[in-house]
């Protein structure tokens, strides 16, 4: 599994290899992804996140999948943030108001943040919602998943698992 180093300021990039150059890349996400609150305001300092394990879920309210993956989410935040979990949603939804109609709907127990300049998502190269990325301690990202199936969610688990005991 090829590791990844994971900005905890701004969000890097794990998926292109191909292009010329790593760091690049990296310098464009600093200076280009910015996440907020759904109500716009700046969001906590990524850095709070350093020596935390991260699964960071993109997700839209139109998105089937995502409604799915919610529940798992909320018991994955439950169940392991003593243990030094952190689950961040990032929303997609065009209107602010579609992202908060859906969590009245779907409350949620973990941490939801939005990229409203769709910036993150082209620096992660987004291809499929939901997309999550599991982040190990150090700031590696370990783990991408695409989609949601609910008979994925114990191989997910498990590999969150593995992550807190490292």
């Amino acid at each position: 599994m090829k590791k990844i180093k994971f900005s905890y300021f701004v969000i890097a990039l794990p998926l292109l290899f191909a292009s010329p150059s790593f760091a690049e890349h990296l310098e464009r996400a600093s200076s280009s992804c910015h996440l907020t609150t759904l109500d716009g305001q700046p969001t906590y300092d990524l850095q709070e996140l350093k020596g935390k394990v991260v699964y960071m879920d993109f997700w839209a309210s139109w998105c089937p999948p995502c409604i799915k993956s919610f529940p798992f989410l909320n018991q994955l935040e439950q169940d392991l943030k003593d243990e030094g979990l952190h689950v961040v949603g990032i929303n997609l939804d065009e209107k602010v108001t579609d992202a908060q109609e859906f969590l009245a709907k779907n409350p949620v127990d973990f941490s939801i943040v939005a990229d409203p300049s769709k910036q993150c998502a082209k620096v992660f190269e987004l291809m499929a919602m939901p997309t999550s990325y599991l982040i190990d301690r150090n700031g590696n990202i370990r783990h991408v998943h695409q989609g949601f199936r609910s008979g994925e969610s114990e191989e997910l688990r498990a590999l969150i698992t593995q992550l807190l005991k490292e």
